[in-house]
């Protein structure tokens, strides 16, 4: 069983391959909406694979959330 310190700094549906989301969230200085896009496109179907479409439609509501607030400001 994971230790819980684990379980909390590398969750196994965020860890696949060689990278972790949040290194490349960090890593790319994604915003909140960005990070959290790529987050659960990272995780989709391994956190919970019944909810994998569920985990897809958040990623798409937090790149419209991007398009309609991010977009507007200056980078």
């Amino acid at each position: 069983m994971p230790t819980k310190n684990k379980i909390i700094s590398s969750p196994a549906h965020y860890t696949y391959g060689d990278y972790q989301a949040i290194d490349v969230i960090e890593d790319w200085k994604l915003n909140y909406h960005l990070g959290n896009a790529l987050k659960y496109i990272c995780r989709a179907g391994r956190k919970d694979p019944s909810k994998k479409a569920e985990d897809l439609e958040k990623a798409i509501w937090y790149l419209e959330r991007e398009i309609q607030t991010g977009c507007l400001s200056s980078e």
